[in-house]
């Protein structure tokens, strides 16, 4: 309980918030990692998953590879990633670290989606003299599309939770509070950062499910939208 306390106090702490140490340098730098991870992620995975998705061949090669890489650690594929030559550039093997853990939500969910769509409903389309891309465009994306989200939220979230990992390599972050908690033996401090983290995940989940919403190709198609 005091430990609960005690964050609430350190959060409540005008100088905590302040300076290249403060929360809001370590948030900007927290948002910055996220935010870069998360993009080249979407662009190297859902390229690949929609085409596949698409063509019905491949796909279930490239799952399955993506599935068992969420089997190896982020923290060891980061550690690894900085003993290589990568190491000398900064922040890179964290970004790559990052992505890599971002890719296999993004990967499944987008193919799934797409496979998923109703085979009869496809059938229509083409029938009607659709071609590849206009089925693709007009019917297979959007119907794929409330997956698709769902693997881009679920990424986001994984992505936040898991840049406190980037301290371990000595860059910035949320997790650097974190970390300088324990290296203090400041319990509440530690708290704090945790709470942090989640506020933030919670904060770019409400975000997604928003910009998900609003973005929805299918809203305001009378029955169909939701």
């Amino acid at each position: 309980m005091n430990a609960i306390t005690g964050a609430y106090d350190w959060l409540t702490t005008g100088a905590n918030w302040q300076g290249e140490k403060g929360v809001w340098h370590r948030l900007a730098e927290h948002l910055y990692f996220s935010g870069v991870c998360l993009a080249v992620a979407c662009l190297i995975a859902l390229p690949i998953a929609l085409y596949l998705g698409h063509i019905g061949k491949g796909g279930a090669l490239a799952v399955n590879i993506s599935n068992v890489g969420r089997a190896v650690p982020t923290l060891a594929v980061l550690v690894l990633l900085t003993l290589t030559p990568l190491g000398e550039h900064g922040d890179v093997p964290t970004l790559i670290a990052l992505v890599l853990f971002a890719v296999p939500p993004l990967l499944t969910n987008a193919y799934i989606g797409m496979r998923e769509v109703d085979r009869a409903v496809v059938e229509a389309a083409r029938g009607m003299g659709m071609s590849g891309r206009q089925l693709f465009a007009r019917v297979e994306l959007p119907l794929a599309y409330p997956l698709i989200m769902t693997g881009v939220r679920s990424a986001g979230v994984q992505v936040v939770a898991t840049a406190t990992l980037a301290a371990m390599a000595g860059e910035g972050g949320l997790g650097r509070i974190i970390t300088a908690g324990f290296n203090l033996q400041n319990t509440p401090q530690v708290v704090a950062g945790a709470l942090l983290v989640a506020l933030l995940a919670l904060f770019v989940e409400v975000v997604l499910v928003v910009v998900g919403k609003v973005f929805n190709p299918m809203r305001g198609r009378s029955g169909v939208a939701r």
